[in-house]
């Protein structure tokens, strides 16, 4: 691997040509773009100055869509894109934190199995039952800490916070704390 590749300084123009790069981003590891499937244009919108560190990965679907507002700074998300996540701008994910749109299969045991058999090596995809999603709204100068989850359908107001571990699985009002597995009220808005 070319050592360029993770320390910022590939070039961002092998991109696909969905994906939008506002100036001044940091992209660190081209790798993060792997899983990248995005047949949406644009797919994928970084706004200024968005800092992508090593752990981030883009992994969005063919009819996904991803929007980080500028300044934004992503330590190690893993985004797991189906519909649409949208980030505001300032915002701060930490290490691992996982944001997904979709469970990305069938909840129901016997469409789980079809789904299973459908994805399996020479499995027919277009057997696949419909897999539901949600989109994911994470607001203006919101933080998120260390291996916490976010879920399909949640939105996350301006200025909150999410604590280091946290299963989010409801909406989380501005300016409010939340931690716990599922999360909870930590501390109101003041």
């Amino acid at each position: 691997m070319d050592p360029r590749e993770i320390t910022g300084r590939w070039n961002y123009s092998s991109l696909p040509e969905n994906v939008r790069v506002g100036r001044g981003c940091f992209l660190e590891r081209k790798a993060s773009f792997l899983r990248f499937r995005s047949t949406r244009n644009p797919g994928l919108v970084l706004g200024d100055r968005v800092s992508a560190y090593t752990w981030t990965e883009f992994n969005v679907e063919p009819d996904g869509v991803l929007e980080i507002g500028e300044r934004t700074v992503l330590v190690g998300a893993i985004f797991m894109c189906s519909e649409r996540i949208s980030l505001g701008s300032d915002v701060l994910i930490s290490y691992h934190v996982t944001i997904a749109d979709s469970d990305f299969h069938p909840r129901d045991p016997a469409l789980r199995r079809q789904d299973a058999i459908a994805n399996a090596p020479g499995g027919d995809r277009s057997l696949r039952p419909r897999v539901e999603s949600r989109p994911v709204v994470i607001e203006d100068g919101a933080w998120v800490g260390i291996g916490a989850y976010i879920l399909k359908g949640v939105h996350i107001g301006k200025e909150a916070r999410v604590l280091a571990g946290a299963v989010v699985t409801r909406d989380v009002p501005s300016g409010e704390t939340v931690g716990g597995n599922p999360s909870r009220l930590v501390e109101r808005a003041k």
